[in-house]
Order: structure tokens, then sequence, then C-alpha cells
């Protein structure tokens, strides 16, 4: 982890894979990670951290990122929190069930490594001017 980090993000997402990948992707722009690999270990990080940004995967095992998202949302201080849902959710009204789920954004797996590092600059540059 880099000693002065552009900002936190907390992944949340069950398939250590995919925490890898992202894992690897933003610590090579220098910002600190956090992780969770289910909906219960997420909040259990969110007693004790508040991340600039969340990156939300939406098909997990104990509660779903639509749930997550919501109950993130309705916790004290996390109201203006970005959650940006990571998803290989992309049929037809994917992207707006996820927005209506509290979702700030959108962001297909599998990953366009420049792509999602645009997503991710530009909901934390969005959330320092809010």
């Amino acid at each position: 982890m880099t000693s002065n980090p552009k900002a936190t993000i907390l992944y949340v997402e069950d398939n250590p894979e995919n925490r890898m990948l992202v894992r690897r992707i933003l610590m090579s722009q220098d910002y600190a990670l956090l992780e969770a690999s289910d909906a219960s270990d997420a909040l259990n990080v969110l007693k004790k951290e508040q991340p600039d940004l969340i990156l939300m995967d939406i098909n997990m095992p104990d509660m779903d990122g639509y749930t997550l998202t919501a109950k993130i949302k309705a916790m004290p201080g996390f109201e203006r929190v970005p959650i940006l849902a990571l998803t290989a959710n992309v049929m037809r009204g994917d992207k707006e069930k996820t927005l209506e789920a509290g979702c700030d954004g959108y962001i297909q797996k599998p990953l366009d490594i420049d792509q999602f590092i645009r997503e991710v600059e530009r909901f934390l540059l969005r959330r320092a001017n809010a």
C-alpha cells in the first residue's frame, strides 16, 4: 500500500480472482484498498473504516449487492459515499435495476481496465466536488 494513497476504496466481491485483479489495478494507481468477501464482512469493515468509494459485486451468495447497497446507503455517514456496481449482469434492464437499488454507477465485467480507472476517478472527483 502506498504511504499517501489518492483515496481509499472498499471492494465487496466473493470471487478471489476478481479481488486480486481489482487489487492490482487500484494499487498500481496509488489507491488504498479495503476488501470484503461478502456482505457481513463489508458491514464489519464499514464499522471501522470510511472509504471514499465502494465497488460492489451484485451476485454474492449471502446477500446480493442490491440489498447491501440499500443497507449501506441507509447507514449514517454513508449516504454520500459513491457505490459503483461491478457486475456481469449485462442484460437489458440490469443497469437500471442497479441504479434503482441505489448504486451511483455501473461497470460491466469483464473489466476494461482503462474504462474502469476512468470511472473510479470520475466518481471520486464528483464526490470531492460535491
